[in-house]
């Protein structure tokens, strides 16, 4: 499970070292493709191919189902960490994400998600008032 916020750096080749915590479960490789916020999702590889059985069974005659893989599948990536434990960030991903130097890593459950640090905590600044002031059930049998 990939857990916690981290602060990498983007270097000058587009790359990123993986969180220490998060390299077991993404040593064998992984998936980055565009997220929902305009954030970057980063799957295992067998954590996508979970997701991708799952998207293959949306119907064809569904537009939003189509138009959902479209864009999910075109800006997906398989990279394999190298040595120094560093992935690269393809350029059309970077620049959907507004990622420059400064990132943030947070561990979203089954997979993380690199985030521009500024579109970062303005999102969480956002949420967090919202996210201590629900009451109803968001996720059904959480609470």
């Amino acid at each position: 499970m990939l857990l916690g916020t981290y602060a990498p750096k983007l270097d000058e080749k587009g790359r990123i070292i993986l969180p220490a915590k998060f390299r077991d479960e993404l040593s064998d490789g992984i998936v980055v493709t565009r997220g929902q916020d305009r954030c970057l999702y980063v799957f295992s590889s067998k954590e996508f191919e979970v997701l991708h059985d799952k998207i293959r069974q949306a119907p064809l005659t569904s537009k939003e189902a189509r138009d959902f893989m479209r864009v999910f599948l075109s800006g997906a990536s398989a990279e394999t960490p190298d040595k120094q434990n560093r992935i690269t960030l393809p350029v059309p991903l970077r620049d959907y994400a507004g990622l420059d130097r400064d990132l943030t890593v947070i561990g979203a459950g089954h997979r993380a998600e690199i985030w521009d640090t500024q579109a970062w905590e303005t999102y969480l600044a956002e949420q967090e008032t919202a996210f201590a002031n629900i009451s109803e059930e968001v996720i059904p049998g959480l609470f």
